[in-house]
C-alpha cells in the first residue's frame, strides 16, 4: 500500500463510495415489499472494512448505521472462511444487532482472491415473529417473546441460497411474501454495492483504493478533533428519564458523565439504573449508536460520519444497566427508547461545554403497529403507522422542525403516503354491505370519522342531516383512533371525505354534469365560486388540489338511513387553509 495519496483521489473515492451507498439506498426504496420499507424507509446501507470499520454511510436511520460496526466484528468473529457469493444475516441484539426486527445482511467484496469490505443492509421488518404482530410486545420479559434470534448465519453459500433457511425464516413471521420479497431487496441492494466496488477497484487498483480509504479516516479525524478541542474542558453531567417500563417501575434514569480533555471525550454511563424486565433495555450494540449519534449532533455537518469521526470518543458502560443489559433481556423498544434518552443525557451534559451546539429536547417516540385482512385478496397486512411523529428540539440556529420525528432518526424515517397506505392496506374503506366498518379500520378510520362529525357541527345550517348510523359509527369509532393515532388533521380531513361521502355528482346536491363548473351550487356551503383565471396562491393550491382529491377517492358509506349524505363539498369547511406541511405534492393543473 503506497503511504501517501493524493487529496484528489482522495476526494473522488470518498464521493464515489458515498454515491455508491445512495444508490444502494435507492435500490432498496424501488424494490421492497413491505410498507415500512418502501414508504417510511426505516433501513440503512453502509460500507465496513473487515476490522469493523464504518468506511461510507447513506443519510438514512443514525440509529442504524452507528451499531453497524460491532455487527461486522459479530460476524468476522463467526466466520473465518466467507467466499465470493457468500452472504451472511444476523439479527441478534446481542451478536451485533440492534433489536430483532432490524435483519441485516452482509455481502464481502473480494478482489484477487483477498476479502476487503462489506457492503452491508439493515432494514426493519414488518414482523420477525413472536407473541404479538409488529415485534413489539410490551408484555415481554424475555427476548424469546419478541421473535425469532438469529446469529450469523450463512444464507448464501458461493452464490447458492440455502432454501431450507430461508422456509425456516419465512415459516417462523406473519407475512412470509412481504418477507421474502424484502429480503430479496436487501440482498439485490447488498449485491448492487458489491457491484459498484468491485468496479471502483478495477479503476484505481485496490491498492489505491484502501490508501485513499486510510487517508478519508485520518483527514475525517483531524477534522473532528479541530472541533472538539474548540470546546471547553471539564467534567459534565446529564440525565434523562424513562417515564416507565410498562411494568410498574417509573422514573428509570439515564446518566451521562462526559469528560472533555483537549480533543477527547469520555462518556461514562455506569451511572445509569439497573436492567428492566420489560423490552425498554438496550443491547450494547444499540448503546454504542446512541452515544455515537449524541456525538455526531453536535460536531460540524458536513463532517463525514464514518470511524474516523469517531477516534476521540470513548464509552464507557456497565453490563446489567438499562443501557447495557445482560443476554435475554427484552430490548425491541431500545432503538427508540432507551437511546432517545441516551441521547439526550449527553447532550444535556454538553450544554455547559458547547452550549451554541446543543439542541433543545425532542418529542418521545408513540409506536403503532396496526394488523389486519385485506378484504379484496383474503392476505394478513401489517401496517406500521409512523404518521404520529413528534418534532424536533430547538438550536441556536432557530425552531425545531415539526413532526421531524425523534433523537434516533431526525427525519431519516418518512410518514409515507396517507393514499398509498389506504390502498396497500383498505384502512380507509367504505362500509361492508351490513354498513360495519372493517376492523382494519381502527387508526386511521375512526380519526376520519372524528373529523367527519367535527365537520358536521361546524356547519351551519348543513344542506342535510348526516344519517344516524354515520353520526354513531363516527362517535365510535373517535375515541380508540383519534387517542391511538394522533393522525394530521389534514389527513383525517381527507380520509373522513372517503369514508363518509358521496360521489360528487349526486342528484340531491350536486348540478347536471353538464353545467359549467362556476353554475355548481357551491354558494350553500359558504364557499365562494371562482369565477376566471385569477392567480393562485398556495393556500387557494392546496385547496384545489384537497376537493379534486376528495372527489376522485370519495366512497359511498352504506347506511339503512333514508336521509341523504353530505357532499364532498358540504363537509369542507368554509374558508379552510392549508399550513404549508400539507401543500400539494405534484404540480396542479389549471384545471383543477
Amino acid at each position: 500500500m503506497s503511504a501517501k495519496i493524493d487529496p484528489i483521489t482522495r476526494s473522488v473515492v470518498q464521493h464515489r463510495l458515498s454515491s455508491i451507498v445512495k444508490e444502494m439506498g435507492e435500490a432498496m426504496l424501488r424494490t421492497s415489499y413491505s410498507q415500512i420499507l418502501n414508504s417510511s424507509r426505516d433501513f440503512s446501507l453502509a460500507i465496513c472494512d473487515t476490522s469493523g470499520r464504518l468506511i461510507a454511510q447513506a443519510d438514512h436511520i443514525p440509529v442504524h448505521v452507528g451499531a453497524l460496526p460491532w455487527a461486522t466484528l459479530a460476524v468476522e468473529e463467526r466466520f473465518k472462511d466467507v467466499a465470493p457469493g457468500d452472504v451472511i444475516l444476523l439479527n441478534d441484539p446481542y451478536q451485533g444487532g440492534s433489536h430483532l426486527p432490524d435483519l441485516t445482511a452482509f455481502v464481502p467484496v473480494f478482489d484477487g482472491g483477498k476479502r476487503l469490505l462489506w457492503t452491508i443492509v439493515r432494514a426493519h421488518q414488518s414482523d420477525i415473529g413472536g407473541a404479538t404482530h409488529g415485534a413489539y410486545n410490551p408484555a415481554a420479559t424475555e427476548i424469546y417473546q419478541e421473535g425469532i434470534r438469529i446469529p450469523p448465519i450463512k444464507l448464501y453459500e458461493a452464490g447458492k441460497p440455502r432454501e431450507d433457511l430461508l422456509d425456516l425464516l419465512a415459516l417462523n413471521i406473519r407475512n412470509p411474501r412481504e418477507f421474502r420479497g424484502d429480503l430479496a431487496a436487501m440482498l439485490g441492494a447488498a449485491h448492487l454495492g458489491e457491484r459498484r466496488v468491485a468496479k471502483l477497484f478495477s479503476e484505481f487498483g485496490a491498492e489505491t483504493v484502501e490508501a485513499a480509504i486510510e487517508a478519508i479516516l485520518d483527514a475525517t479525524e483531524q477534522q473532528t478533533r479541530a472541533v472538539v478541542s474548540s470546546w471547553k474542558d471539564g467534567v459534565f453531567y446529564g440525565e434523562a428519564l424513562l417515564d416507565d417500563d410498562g411494568h410498574g417501575r417509573t422514573d428509570i434514569k439515564i446518566a451521562a458523565k462526559v469528560t472533555k480533555k483537549g480533543s477527547d471525550i469520555e462518556v461514562d454511563l455506569t451511572g445509569s439504573d439497573p436492567q428492566s424486565t420489560s423490552f425498554v433495555n438496550s443491547s450494547h450494540a444499540n448503546m454504542q449508536a446512541a452515544v455515537a449519534m449524541a456525538f455526531a449532533y453536535l460536531i460540524d455537518a458536513d463532517i463525514p460520519k464514518n470511524t474516523g469521526a469517531l477516534r476521540p470518543l470513548k464509552v464507557v458502560a456497565k453490563q446489567g444497566t438499562i443501557v447495557w443489559a445482560d443476554p435475554g433481556r427484552p430490548v425491541t423498544l431500545c432503538t427508540s427508547h432507551p437511546s432517545n434518552e441516551i441521547v439526550e443525557a449527553i447532550i444535556k451534559a454538553m450544554s455547559a461545554s458547547c452550549p451554541d451546539r446543543v439542541m433543545g429536547g425532542w418529542g418521545r417516540r408513540f409506536r403503532i403497529a396496526i394488523q389486519g385482512e385485506d378484504p379484496r385478496n383474503g392476505r394478513n397486512f401489517i401496517w406500521h403507522m409512523f404518521q404520529a411523529r413528534p418534532g424536533g428540539g430547538a438550536s441556536i440556529g432557530g425552531d425545531g422542525y415539526s413532526s421531524i420525528g425523534e433523537w434516533h432518526t431526525v427525519g431519516g424515517l418518512k410518514f409515507g403516503s396517507i393514499e398509498v397506505a389506504r390502498c396497500a392496506f383498505r384502512c380507509i374503506s367504505a362500509s361492508t354491505s351490513s354498513g360495519r366498518i372493517p376492523a382494519a379500520t381502527a387508526s386511521i378510520g375512526a380519526a376520519s370519522a372524528w373529523h367527519s362529525t367535527w365537520c358536521w357541527r361546524r356547519k351551519s345550517p348543513p344542506r342535510a342531516t348526516p344519517p344516524a348510523t354515520a353520526r354513531g359509527t363516527a362517535r365510535a369509532a373517535c375515541s380508540a383512533a383519534w387517542t391511538a393515532s394522533r393522525i394530521t388533521i389534514a389527513s383525517c380531513r381527507k380520509a373522513a371525505i372517503r369514508a363518509c361521502s358521496r360521489p360528487r355528482r349526486s342528484a340531491s346536491s350536486c348540478a347536471p354534469a353538464t353545467a359549467s363548473r362556476s353554475a355548481r351550487p357551491v354558494a350553500a356551503a359558504g364557499v365562494r365560486p371562482r369565477s376566471g383565471r385569477r392567480k393562485r396562491g398556495r393556500a387557494t393550491l392546496s385547496r384545489v388540489w384537497f376537493r379534486r382529491r376528495c372527489r376522485q377517492a370519495c366512497t359511498r358509506l352504506e347506511s339503512t338511513s333514508a336521509a341523504p349524505t353530505p357532499t364532498w363539498l358540504q363537509l369542507t369547511k368554509p374558508g379552510a387553509r392549508f399550513s404549508r406541511n400539507h401543500r400539494p405534492r405534484r404540480p396542479i393543473s389549471r384545471s383543477g
